[in-house]
């Protein structure tokens, strides 16, 4: 089964900029469509944005011009840039593979913006 694990959270000040990492352990090909999710515990989980397997991203709009996701096909490592981070961003940010109907996950990782 294929793991994702995400890497990189943290703390930072308002208006700085954070990368977070997914690492596949098999192939970023493996899936559809690669992304990034975000969550407030005991609520759902929000698209921040994604990246086919042709490599064109997508964003929710409250994220456009500030996060950008990337990929290195090498590392098997997809990744997501934030810059001019909000204390809205505050989030755990979760790492997601599609293929077909299938959804795999990481584990989340803490991205905490204060003000």
């Amino acid at each position: 089964q294929v793991q994702l694990v995400e890497s990189g959270g943290g703390l930072v000040q308002a208006g700085g900029s954070l990368r977070i990492s997914c690492l596949v352990s098999g192939s970023i090909f493996d899936f559809d469509y690669m992304g990034w999710y975000r969550q407030v515990p005991g609520k759902g989980r929000g698209l921040v944005g994604f990246m086919t397997s042709g490599g064109t991203p997508k964003y929710t709009d409250s994220v456009k011009g500030r996060f950008s996701i990337s990929r290195d096909t090498a590392k098997n490592t997809l990744s997501l840039q934030m810059n001019d981070l909000k204390p809205e961003d505050t989030y755990v940010y979760y790492c997601n593979g599609r293929s077909g109907e299938t959804d795999d996950w990481g584990q989340g990782t803490r991205v905490t913006v204060s003000s």
